[in-house]
């Protein structure tokens, strides 16, 4: 996959303006919860519109001529939201993988945004998702090891719900695996998903992979996911994204209740 001619590499100043994408983007956070500690350890980046539109509003406006531009502004925008609010834990920022026509070229913007706000690039986790059809696994492979080389932590996000399988797990070799909300959505009352589940943790921890479980909604999926050593989770049952705004451990839902 070649950079294309056309596209230039910008600073992290224009990915900021949004000119090139022809409209502005903001970024809402959702906590990462450590449940043994009872602490948050970081925050998913989450794109939304000028006026908090959804993720799928903003979406529906990216194509194969913005999405390159898209991709670079999530990162800076992400960066410099989440410094201006005073982050110092992980951020992590979702990227599309079709964007990235060459990693150290598509990078560049990303570390001078982190060198100008002076946020530390070794708490940046980049998750690329199961949702957009890969093109290219070398590619994605040759992204992961670029990224992991800079001392960025790499994460597979949705594992379970598109392209990745355990092939893939074991060449990319994420720092963190991010299980889809469609495996934990009752997994507390299935004994297929848990089967499954069970497949998975065998993996990660053969690999030392450190596994996430997002969409956690109620206390039974809580209970058993944890049960089964799982410590790091996202969900509605925690919190839900707040837009440019840090939520604290006090005002978590699963400690107010």
């Amino acid at each position: 996959m070649q950079f294309p001619p056309q596209i230039q590499q910008q600073s992290c100043h224009d990915c900021l303006s949004g000119a090139d994408l022809g409209f502005e983007i903001r970024m809402a956070f959702q906590p990462i919860i450590e449940w043994s500690s009872q602490s948050i350890v970081g925050y998913e980046a989450l794109v939304r519109g000028s006026q908090g539109e959804g993720a799928a509003t903003v979406l529906a406006r990216i194509n194969e001529h913005n999405k390159y531009y898209f991709d670079q502004a999530c990162r800076v925008k992400a960066i410099e939201t989440a410094t201006r609010l005073g982050l110092s834990k992980l951020l992590s920022i979702n990227f599309m993988p079709n964007a990235v026509y060459n990693p150290e070229t598509c990078i560049r913007a990303t570390i001078e945004a982190a060198d100008l706000y002076g946020f530390d690039i070794r708490n940046i986790m980049f998750e690329v998702t199961e949702g957009e059809q890969i093109l290219s696994h070398s590619h994605l492979l040759k992204i992961f090891q670029s990224y992991a080389a800079r001392g960025f932590i790499t994460a597979i996000d949705d594992f379970g719900a598109g392209f990745a399988h355990e092939d893939w797990l074991h060449s990319l070799k994420p720092r963190v695996l991010k299980l889809d909300m469609a495996l934990i959505r009752d997994i507390d009352q299935s004994t297929e998903k848990q089967q499954r589940l069970q497949q998975i943790l065998t993996q990660c921890a053969l690999l030392g992979c450190k596994v996430l479980a997002e969409g956690v909604e109620t206390a039974a999926e809580l209970t058993y996911l944890a049960a089964q050593g799982i410590d790091w989770f996202q969900g509605y049952f925690f919190a839900r994204p707040q837009l440019e705004v840090l939520q604290t451990e006090a005002e978590l839902h699963c400690w107010q209740n």
